[in-house]
């Protein structure tokens, strides 16, 4: 064969921004879009108060601590601020953090701001879930998840990207270890009540000096009243006395300047004298915690008696914070009058209004002390409060939920607009719903906790908000168990196990799915049946047990047939054709997928008539019917464009990527691939990032650029094993090894693919370990290694009639009868040439047949027979005449003129 490549193609490369984490494709006209900034883990850098003061010396040290590259760097650039509550450490690590950021090259990665709530037990986040990335996105150990984080920051510090990390309201060591960098780059600013152990340089903050705190309250009463209001510096010894009975704290100096900016004729010796009054009735109180306390009752005992009733009912809400129509409902009270009454506690800086209008959040201390008052001066009224701001919950997650469930012909709730609407909502009250069913669990609330997860299920997994799914499942479950309710027991282990199968738990998914079909056959419930030995099959599938699934699946589709439940018969359809297309049964998986199409068009399910046309069109492609593959694909690309899924844009693009491979179009193939892989960067999917390189490199390798497909198989590779997939390794590790056999790396090869049979094996998939041994047979033969080549490729056919592949045996048999013809044993050649020559008629496999036929023809005119040898070359040649297949039958045509000489005795 000619090895020239001849003249090199012009390379248009453009990529723009992004991380990459290992080696970058290079090849013609490879274009890759990725983000431009990271985005922040859960809200932006909140502001900082323009009365901040009296902080010179320790924001310098801060900032020494930030410069790149200044004398302070260390290992780990963490600077721990510790301190008593009120004292101001957030206030100052949000000073440093702007003026960071606003400094040129500091910081051009962005930050990441993150409140842990350590010291609420209600909203404490542990630190899996302090990223609040998707749970899909992320492996399932918290020490795998932390080394993936500090991966990302690392990269974008390799790549002059250098990101700023703060970390606020930090309880334990081991609450804020898996967040901190590592890189000795990336930089962290962290705020605790305590001094942590975590290799920081550690920052004690002191409440303020007097002629500081006096400065503060001067510069609140501006920024509230102007310049205008000159109280402090006409009673300095007044405001001095408050500073002292504040203690220097400034949360404390903040609610006495509000206290005073609400009030703009109240001398300052009137609030003085307040402060010293509270002080006797909290003597047996330490200073700092008398300081917040009497400047919370000061600020209380302002309040008229509606206000303060809202304010200890807000208290009751589970989570971070609640929107006006929550709050009315909690205090059984229009939204309008709810609303007066929150601005007046924003007024005394007692509430704080959240960053979208309309929402409220307290302070954690304030959280806690209206929780006091709640307790003390309201009783019993609490629970009537909290069922009704539950039931809120309850309803509004449920009508959510129609919509988000509806088809295009079912009615739905007039409570949103559309299913956008529903969504925001969803979005925006997430936090708040995961905690309901949390406290309605704690608190003797088992129906409410079942009801409000059960509403949650398709908003929870359509946001990929899986670790929350688990959660809530757990105690929706146990809330069952506890009533005795069978039913809903079987409904929990349903949304459970999904939830698991999300985070690739397969095991325990099928556990759960398992225990639910068992339910609801001994309930006799059959729809309920279907629908669990579905997600059976689905998770079946995961683990690779093709054969149990299959069954599972086909039972599902039936008993959903019967019940006459056709979108989850759709449902079944699908994943049963995903099943079997993995077993080799194409002709049945196309049978499966078209019925579900079929039946979702009927439904009028667009999305799910997307997902059949894909898998349909992967199947028909599997079976050489190409033309009606990518009509099946370009159907569902549109589609998914119409409904706006960019992840199953993806499945269709590489789907079709394969379509184009199997005929022979790579460029199209390569373009499509590039397309899918630029989408699973844009969403983050790095497990769909690294299939789409692996399919990207098996379409470089078809057309001879093996030093682009290893780029991206090496890339494919890292991803694979950084999370954690077996299966997904030893394919990148196969498909290594073939890139380098294209650039004769052979010692190279040969190792990738003893890694990746060794993975198979362990895995005990089959049909993987075949596929590497047939292509380390190869590499063996390049070598001339002939003995290595035979045992692989025996074992390969071995495996392959144990699984009964009929077309892996073939291909098992003619590299084998290669091999055993450069041993020079021609008649064993013959014996696989011939016996793989029946498959491929069996088969009805014109292509490798005629490859049987040239190589068995070649074999026989080793042995001197060359009449048949003539004959096989002369059935090779007209096959490939009829495919033309040119270059093959050139070679048959070679062979046969050879072949006629020795029979003639002449030159051919």
């Amino acid at each position: 064969m000619d090895g020239g490549l001849g003249p090199l193609p012009v390379v248009s490369n453009e990529i723009s921004g992004g991380v990459f984490f290992h080696a970058v494709i290079q090849g013609r006209d490879i274009t890759v879009q990725l983000p431009p900034q990271i985005t922040p883990a859960l809200a932006g850098l909140p502001a900082g108060t323009p009365a901040f003061t009296g902080r010179d010396t320790q924001l310098a040290e801060l900032l020494l601590v930030l410069a790149p590259g200044g004398r302070e760097q260390q290992a780990v650039l963490v600077a721990a601020v510790a301190g008593l509550p009120g004292v101001g450490k957030t206030e100052l690590v949000l000073q440093a953090a702007h003026r960071a950021l606003a400094t040129p090259n500091w910081f051009p990665g962005g930050v990441l701001f993150v409140d842990l709530f350590g010291y609420d037990p209600e909203r404490r986040l542990p630190p899996e879930r302090a990223l609040g990335i998707p749970g899909e996105h992320l492996p399932a150990d918290l020490q795998d998840r932390s080394r993936l984080f500090r991966s990302v920051l690392k990269a974008y510090a390799d790549q002059d990207r250098r990101v700023l990390v703060v970390i606020d309201n930090a309880s334990t060591a081991e609450q804020a270890r898996p967040l901190l960098p590592t890189d000795g780059t990336t930089a962290t600013l962290l705020t605790s009540r305590h001094t942590l152990d975590v290799g920081a340089r550690l920052h004690d903050l002191d409440v303020l000096d007097s002629e500081a705190a006096v400065d503060l309250l001067r510069r609140a009463l501006y920024q509230a009243r102007g310049r205008g209001d000159t109280r402090v510096e006409e009673e300095p010894g007044c405001a001095r006395e408050i500073v002292e009975r504040c203690g220097g704290l400034p949360l404390a100096l903040q609610i006495c300047a509000a206290l005073l900016a609400d009030t703009p004729t109240r001398p300052l010796a009137s609030l003085a004298k307040a402060l010293a009054d509270a002080h006797r009735r909290l003597d047996q109180l330490t200073r700092e915690e008398r300081a917040v306390r009497a400047a919370f009752d000061l600020s209380y005992q302002h309040l008229d008696s509606d206000q303060a009733h809202v304010f200890r009912l807000l208290s009751l809400n589970p989570g971070p914070d609640l929107d006006t129509e929550a709050a009315a409902h909690l205090a059984g009270a229009s939204e309008a009058l709810v609303e007066q009454q929150l601005q007046g506690l924003v007024r005394a800086h007692l509430i704080e209004p959240g960053k979208l209008w309309g929402r409220w959040r307290m302070h954690d201390l304030i959280r806690l002390y209206a929780a006091e008052l709640a307790q003390q001066d309201d009783g019993d009224q609490g629970e009537p409060a909290l069922d009704r701001l539950l039931e809120y919950y309850r309803v509004t997650a449920d009508a959510a939920d129609d919509h988000l469930r509806a088809l295009p012909s079912d009615p739905v709730p007039g409570r949103f607009q559309d299913r956008g609407d529903a969504l925001a909502w969803l979005d925006a009250e997430r936090s708040n719903l995961v905690a309901a069913i949390t406290l309605a669990a704690a608190t003797a609330r088992p129906h409410l906790a079942i009801s409000l997860r059960a509403s949650l299920t398709v908003f929870l997994s359509w946001r990929r908000h899986f670790d929350d799914a688990i959660t809530t499942g757990q105690q929706a479950l146990a809330a069952t168990r506890e009533l005795g309710d069978r039913y809903g027991e079987g409904t929990a282990l349903t949304n459970l196990g999904a939830a698991l199968w999300g985070v690739e738990r397969f095991e325990e998914a099928i556990d759960a799915h398992t225990q639910a079909a068992t339910v609801f056959r001994e309930l006799g419930d059959r729809y309920g049946e279907g629908m669990a030995l579905n997600n059976l099959g689905a998770a079946l599938h995961r683990v690779r047990r093709f054969e149990e699934a299959i069954d599972d699946l086909a039972q599902a589709a039936t008993i959903c047939h019967e019940v006459g439940n056709q979108h989850r018969e759709g449902t079944a359809l699908t994943n049963l054709g995903l099943a079997l297309a993995e077993v080799g049964r194409f002709e049945e998986a196309i049978d499966a997928h078209t019925q579900a199409a079929t039946i979702h068009v009927e439904v009028g399910d667009r999305h799910s008539e997307g997902m059949a046309l894909t898998n349909l069109g992967t199947a028909l492609a599997e079976v050489g019917r190409f033309e009606e593959a990518i009509d099946a694909l370009a159907q569902a690309a549109t589609i998914f464009v119409e409904v706006g899924d960019r992840h199953a844009e993806g499945t269709a693009l590489n789907s079709f990527g394969l379509a184009f491979q199997g005929m022979g179009r790579f460029e199209e193939a390569i373009d499509a691939h590039t397309q899918d892989l630029a989408i699973s960067r844009e969403l983050g999917d790095r497990h769909r990032e690294g299939k789409s390189l692996s399919n990207l490199g098996g379409a470089l390798t078809e057309v001879g650029r093996f030093e682009d497909a290893i780029d991206a198989h090496t890339q494919d590779l890292a991803i694979f094993r950084e999370l954690g997939d077996r299966y997904g390794e030893g394919a990148a590790l196969n498909n290594l090894g073939a890139a380098f056999q294209g650039v004769q790396r052979f010692e190279e090869a040969i190792d990738a693919h003893t890694q990746a049979a060794s993975i198979f094996r362990e895995l005990g998939d089959q049909r993987g370990e075949s596929m590497v041994l047939s292509r380390l047979g190869l590499a063996f033969q390049w070598m001339g290694r002939f003995e290595e080549a035979i045992d692989a490729h025996t074992q390969d056919l071995a495996i392959s009639r144990e699984l009964g592949d009929r077309q892996s045996e073939g291909i098992a048999l003619s590299s084998l009868g290669l091999a055993f013809q450069w041993m020079g044993r021609f008649e064993e050649a013959i014996d696989a040439h011939t016996q793989d020559l029946a498959i491929s008629r069996e088969l009805g496999d014109r292509q490798s047949e005629g490859m049987a036929l040239d190589n068995l023809g070649e074999a026989l005119a080793e042995v001197g027979r060359f009449e048949d040898a003539i004959d096989a070359h002369t059935q090779a040649a007209t096959i490939f005449r009829e495919l033309g297949d040119r270059q093959s039958e050139g070679t048959a045509l070679d062979n046969l003129g050879e072949a006629l000489a020795h029979v003639r005795g002449s030159s051919a």
